[in-house]
């Protein structure tokens, strides 16, 4: 904690200077590694991941007057201010005061409240941007524990979770509240299996004698600046729906590749033999997709998909089904082995993370030349498994590393990866950096 306490001083300063005032409270929401469990979240399907120890923090004033005040201390974010009983949120530009917007509008509409309060908040974060770390959910949640406080009303953290894993939506990312799940329900010393509907949490023992390993690639990839995201999400929910005609389900409300294995009463391992049936390898175009519903392309467009996906070409529904019902068998796997603990547990991780990476770049196309150089060079020297982490198309990979091989892990991933002259120049102490599960999002209050 005594790095936290720096902060906040630090913080409490800069916003002297910023607002000429002292801040009342301070929230925090940790960034989050997802150990496995990749593009399943948004499909229905349960996620392994645990909060890091970075951070969004944000000092809040309160004030009288109905102004939202938003200031950040990396001076490559501009202050915004706006209304508070106006909030306008554009889904053209992913600027970083509208993730504040998010968790804010997200609370004032789950309570229905139109004369709120303005605040002062200067936001202050140590999560590497556009890397998969969650940096954005992180300041969605921050700014929903901000609001809420500041109204002074009370919400249970899986509410809150949901809450924010919704409002998120506001910015067009088509997310499955994995990020915000974890971001208020972790605790430290364990990673969670996160469950949906209902949302709940459990614990997650994981091995001693190894340790997880963050490395970016320093390829940025922005969630909401790209369609990848939205098209793999879409391409989920039409594999779901052809899946489900196959096996002759009412497929019209189906939306998630889950709901079709649980309305089918099926195992993972044989929703992937009827996807092996049902659907074939080679890409569908909207006109096949049609025939096999039976509906009109103007259907499709106005009611299956949604606006910023009208227009793909192709479709590869085999592919993204196939990594959907194999990486959910993989989550249920890790889990499994780290509860019984055998000899070779961190072998048998680390081959589950390794398969889940080639699922992610074979069957869902989501990493990139970058990732998977990194990887292989993070297996290279010692990391019993490695993967790429969130989204992926740039970001960071995940590596499980025996404990006594850390050092020398460390310092020839460096040189390999980092010591070429344009990665040199970004090398930070957050692009490669052993972590252990953190706790969730806090409420400081000023002494």
């Amino acid at each position: 904690m005594p790095v936290l306490f720096d902060r906040l001083l630090k913080l409490k300063e800069m916003f002297n200077s910023k607002f000429g005032s002292s801040p009342k409270f301070y929230v925090r929401a940790p960034g989050r590694v997802n150990i496995i469990g990749e593009h399943i979240d948004y499909c229905g399907y349960s996620v392994l991941p645990m909060a890091v120890e970075q951070d969004m923090l944000i000092a809040v004033e309160p004030v009288k007057t109905q102004t939202l005040q938003l200031a950040n201390t990396n001076p490559l974010y501009p202050d915004f201010s706006t209304s508070s009983n106006n909030i306008q949120i554009d889904k053209t530009k992913p600027l970083w005061h509208n993730y504040f917007l998010c968790g804010f509008k997200g609370i004032q509409e789950h309570f229905g409240l139109s004369n709120l309060t303005g605040m002062n908040c200067l936001v202050d974060g140590n999560i590497p941007p556009s890397s998969g770390l969650s940096s954005s959910s992180a300041l969605v949640c921050c700014a929903g524990l901000v609001t809420l406080t500041v109204l002074g009303m009370n919400l249970s953290k899986v509410e809150l979770a949901e809450i924010c894993a919704k409002s998120e939506r506001y910015i067009g990312t088509e997310g499955g509240g994995m990020d915000q799940s974890i971001s208020f329900l972790a605790e430290e010393g364990t990673a969670k299996l996160i469950e949906f509907s209902p949302l709940r949490a459990t614990d997650v023992k994981l091995p001693s004698g190894a340790v997880f390993v963050i490395a970016n690639s320093c390829v940025e990839m922005n969630k909401a600046a790209t369609s990848h995201f939205n098209i793999r999400v879409m391409e989920c929910r039409l594999a779901a729906k052809l899946l489900a005609k196959y096996r002759g389900l009412q497929w019209g409300k189906v939306l998630r590749l889950e709901e079709v294995q649980t309305k089918l009463g099926v195992s993972l391992e044989e929703m992937l033999w009827i996807t092996e049936d049902a659907l074939h390898p080679e890409p569908y175009s909207p006109e096949e997709v049609c025939r096999c519903l039976g509906i009109s392309l103007q259907e499709l467009r106005t009611q299956i998909l949604s606006p910023n996906t009208q227009d793909v070409p192709i479709f590869k529904l085999y592919q993204r089904a196939t990594h959907v019902y194999s990486e959910a068998a993989r989550v249920l796997q890790f889990k499994k082995i780290c509860e019984e603990a055998p000899d070779d547990t961190v072998q048998l991780l680390g081959e589950l993370m390794n398969q889940s990476h080639a699922s992610c770049r074979d069957m869902y196309e989501c990493s990139c030349p970058e990732l998977d150089q990194l990887v292989d060079i993070c297996r290279k020297f010692g990391a019993q498994g490695s993967r790429l982490t969130g989204a992926g198309w740039g970001g960071c990979t995940v590596s499980l590393v025996p404990a006594d091989k850390l050092t020398s892990f460390l310092a020839n991933v460096h040189q390999a990866y980092y010591q070429r002259s344009d990665r040199n120049l970004t090398f930070e102490k957050q692009s490669l950096f052993a972590t252990k599960p953190g706790g969730g999002a806090l409420v400081f209050l000023e002494a």
